[in-house]
């Protein structure tokens, strides 16, 4: 496959997915859909992406497990994101979502005192940017939500 047109079918897959995670009311097919989609983005980005794109679709298949209840999933591929993370050295706003993700998954199981220091520890990265430490802030709230 062309790199160019991979590189496009997996931004193109990950904003799908994107979408998906943002409706309201999924029905269980957009929830299967959802699933789906979020796996063929990592996919393609494991083909052609840069560590970024892999740990970002990572994050992103366990934020879609999550988001339908199932923690399991949600944890291998929270946890797999953050092992990627530390083995290639990324920092900032990256590394601060790997955490979130690890919050959201272990809330999702039941486990709020490990979502509480994962908050704490996607809380504690530094992130250069102002609009991407809101960004962060913004997941991060969703999550304390959960177990407040």
């Amino acid at each position: 496959m062309d790199q160019e047109y991979e590189q496009t079918l997996a931004a193109d897959l990950f904003n799908d997915a994107w979408g998906l995670l943002n409706a309201a009311n999924r029905s269980p097919e957009e929830d299967a859909l959802l699933i789906h989609t979020a796996h063929a983005s990592l996919y393609h980005w494991t083909q052609t992406g840069t560590m970024v794109h892999q740990i970002r679709g990572e994050w992103q298949v366990s934020r879609a497990y999550a988001e339908i209840g199932r923690a399991e999933p949600a944890l291998w591929h929270a946890t797999r994101a953050l092992r990627l993370a530390k083995a290639a050295s990324i920092v900032d706003s990256d590394l601060a979502f790997c955490f979130e993700a690890l919050a959201r998954a272990h809330a999702i199981a039941g486990d709020q005192a490990r979502a509480r220091s994962y908050v704490i520890r996607a809380r504690a990265v530094r992130i250069d940017h102002e609009q991407d430490r809101a960004v962060v802030e913004a997941n991060l709230s969703t999550v304390a939500a959960m177990y407040a």
